[in-house]
């Protein structure tokens, strides 16, 4: 049986745990897919090239009302997957050939399952090779989740896994699921001139967000797709090109692609964890601390296969802390998940970070909440936005920031110095008054809410 020092499963984040402080070490990564894991390969890296592409096609359509005479004659889809995949596919072909070529580290392009504690057996197509570790490391992601009418059909359809590698654009797209991705590929595919029918089982888009951007975004989107809210799938049937949805209430659908966009699953289930006797919760996520240990000595996990945030840039965070602390037993390091932001690259952005108001009202939680539309700040003229604003709340005593939600044009952007003052513990006041605020740009409807925190 083959020994390692470290072994780690999952070229993705998991890829970032092994620096230049391992190479005194005998060290394995697993991967049975593409280096760069999920991000970089079928998530958001893409995703988000093709929606900035998406932005620009959007914006040359609507320049009439910058009175620019402009004419969109459409966007090439096969180019522009191309130039995306083009450089993707080398980053990720890189990725393996640095670590193929590296003289401590050894690669494995397979599938790993628990033997025990401490040993893996991992299959390499027709072969499979045992192995044993000291310490292992689990970065194995998630996949996405198909629901059972899907499945059952036999009939083709795409995922965020598949999705944006396609040949053609739709005639007419339907999106099964109504979160971020489902919101994401609607605005990609919809500028890229498919006609888009969303089913959602919620009442509205973006359930999770705010409810006053959930409810901003449902009734934009009303106006852009086809919606079908408070709806589920019951069957799937038709022919491959020409498929027909059946809803519970008894509407059926056409379209010739469906997207499967209903949330992601660990891939906790396809690793034999019972006999590492490692836990999960009811979800499937596994069980860590706040050192990313699990409940078995040397073995940790990192990254959405674990994490309430399956984020990249937590996973990345998440990869920092294990990388210190497999090499530090003595001087554990533990993750900080106290204020993690995230983004929804649609059309309009839309960029979070700490509680809802929902949230805060369901946990009887004192809190003032304001908000600013970019309508009322000069760079909002400009960019003749009616529909962007920022929300902010916060504790009514103390002006220490709860929660904020950003909604329009480079929301993604606009949210950043919230985060930090969130992390930092600097209150509405502080942050409204202490920095200069930029004239006229549009971090002012940011500085306008926080200034009515004071007020």
């Amino acid at each position: 049986m083959k020994h390692h020092d470290v072994v780690v499963i999952g070229a993705g984040s998991g890829n970032m745990v092994v620096g230049d402080s391992f190479a005194g070490l005998d060290v394995a990564i697993v991967e049975e897919r593409r280096f760069g894991g999920t991000c970089l390969n079928f998530g958001c890296i893409p995703s988000k090239m093709l929606a900035y592409a998406a932005e620009v096609a959007d914006t040359v359509r609507d320049a009439g009302r910058y009175d620019v005479d402009a004419e969109l004659l459409g966007l090439r889809w096969t180019e522009l997957r191309d130039r995306v995949f083009e450089r993707i596919d080398a980053d990720a072909a890189k990725g393996r050939a640095g670590r193929e070529e590296s003289d401590f580290v050894t690669v494995y392009p397979g599938h790993a399952r628990f033997l025990a504690p401490t040993r893996l057996q991992i299959e390499l197509g027709d072969e499979s090779v045992a192995v044993e570790a000291d310490q292992i490391v689990i970065a194995a992601g998630g996949r996405p989740t198909i629901p059972p009418p899907v499945v059952a059909s036999g009939l083709p359809y795409e995922t965020s896994d598949t999705i944006m590698r396609i040949e053609t654009p739709p005639r007419r797209l339907a999106i099964l699921g109504g979160g971020y991705i489902a919101a994401e590929f609607a605005h990609v595919f919809a500028a890229a001139g498919s006609e888009v029918v969303i089913v959602e089982q919620a009442d509205q888009l973006l359930g999770p967000q705010d409810e006053s951007v959930a409810e901003a975004y449902t009734e934009l989107a009303r106006h852009r797709f086809e919606l079908h809210l408070g709806r589920e799938l019951t069957k799937l049937e038709g022919n491959p090109g020409a498929l027909r949805l059946l809803l519970d209430d008894g509407t059926t659908l056409t379209a010739d692609t469906l997207l499967v966009a209903v949330g992601r699953t660990p891939n906790s289930d396809r690793l034999d964890l019972d006999r590492a006797g490692i836990g999960t919760h009811d979800d499937g996520r596994i069980v860590v601390d706040e050192y990313q240990r699990t409940g078995v000595e040397g073995v940790y996990a990192l990254g959405d296969v674990c994490s309430p945030y399956p984020l990249k840039h937590v996973a990345n965070r998440e990869a920092e802390v294990v990388a210190h602390n497999l090499r530090h037993p003595d001087d554990l390091r533990a993750t900080d998940h106290d204020v993690v932001p995230a983004a929804v690259f649609t059309d309009p952005q839309i960029a979070s970070v700490g509680s809802t108001e929902q949230d805060l009202r369901d946990a009887a939680r004192s809190y003032v909440a304001v908000s600013t539309r970019f309508a009322d700040v000069a760079y909002g003229w400009a960019m003749e936005d009616t529909t962007g604003f920022c929300k902010v709340l916060a504790d009514p005593a103390t002006g220490r920031l709860l929660g904020a939600h950003i909604m329009g044009p480079q929301a993604a952007t606009l949210i950043q110095p919230l985060v930090v003052a969130m992390t930092l513990d600097i209150d509405a006041q502080t942050l409204a008054n202490r920095p200069y605020w930029i004239h006229p740009a549009l971090t002012e409807a940011v500085n306008q809410a926080l200034l009515q925190v004071e007020r």
